[in-house]
């Protein structure tokens, strides 16, 4: 089982100043932080929905061009049924 005395052994002194100097610097550290961190993520957060409105729109358009390249191409296999390659009982070609 790990004790702290030998966590103590292990840091050495360098690694006590800095745990020491964390604990000293939280209250002070901990505000300025949330104070950057807290509008840094809402202005993430906006940027992410705006881009998801905008890509909305952009979808939606996406969609009407496919279902417009869709309805012509499916025209144009009807009216190919629809028109024979040839015309039977003309004879043969001169």
């Amino acid at each position: 089982m790990a004790k702290i005395t030998d966590f103590v052994e292990d840091a050495g002194a360098p690694g006590i100043i800095v745990g020491i100097g964390a604990v000293l610097l939280a209250p002070v550290v901990l505000p300025i932080v949330a104070g950057i961190g807290k509008p840094l993520a809402k202005s993430v957060i906006k940027g992410g929905l705006l881009a998801y409105e905008r890509s909305k729109g952009a979808i939606a358009e996406l969609g009407e061009t496919w279902d417009d390249i869709v309805a012509e191409a499916r025209a144009e296999v009807a009216e190919a049924k629809q028109t024979p390659a040839f015309e039977p009982g003309q004879g043969t070609p001169e």
